[in-house]
């Protein structure tokens, strides 16, 4: 019998296609995601928030001079991507113990903004 196998390299691979809030105030964009949408292409996220319908939207960017713009740590391993949104998460009070998770995401087209990836938030209490 002849066999045609292919080594197996994702070990230690999230083949993820939702988008992460982290324990430690991270927004992380796993492999998938960051591969799919493209997010090696962008030095920046703004995000948004909907407090009425607990909602985040994410909006990449490549602008130096947008003032209220997160730096996107890109991995060098090519396992995705994240932010560090520490003062985001807590001025919109948003527990990252009580949110952390992984969440689907829709992309929506917002006026006055392009393209928002939106999360919807849960309580993980």
């Amino acid at each position: 019998m002849d066999y045609s196998f292919k080594k197996f390299e994702g070990r230690n691979v999230r083949k993820e296609d939702r988008i992460t809030i982290t324990r430690s105030f991270s927004v992380g964009f796993p492999q998938k995601f960051y591969e799919d949408n493209n997010i090696k292409q962008y030095k920046y996220v703004v995000f948004y928030y909907d407090e009425s319908n607990r909602a985040i939207g994410i909006h990449f960017i490549n602008e130096d001079t947008e003032k209220n713009k997160f730096t996107i740590m890109h991995s060098k391993e090519g396992y995705g991507g994240s932010v560090v949104a520490r003062s985001f998460l807590k001025a919109n009070s948003i527990e990252p113990l009580k949110y952390h998770g992984r969440y689907e995401w829709t992309k929506v087209e917002a006026n006055n903004i392009g393209e928002l990836f939106v999360i919807d938030l849960t309580s993980k209490k």
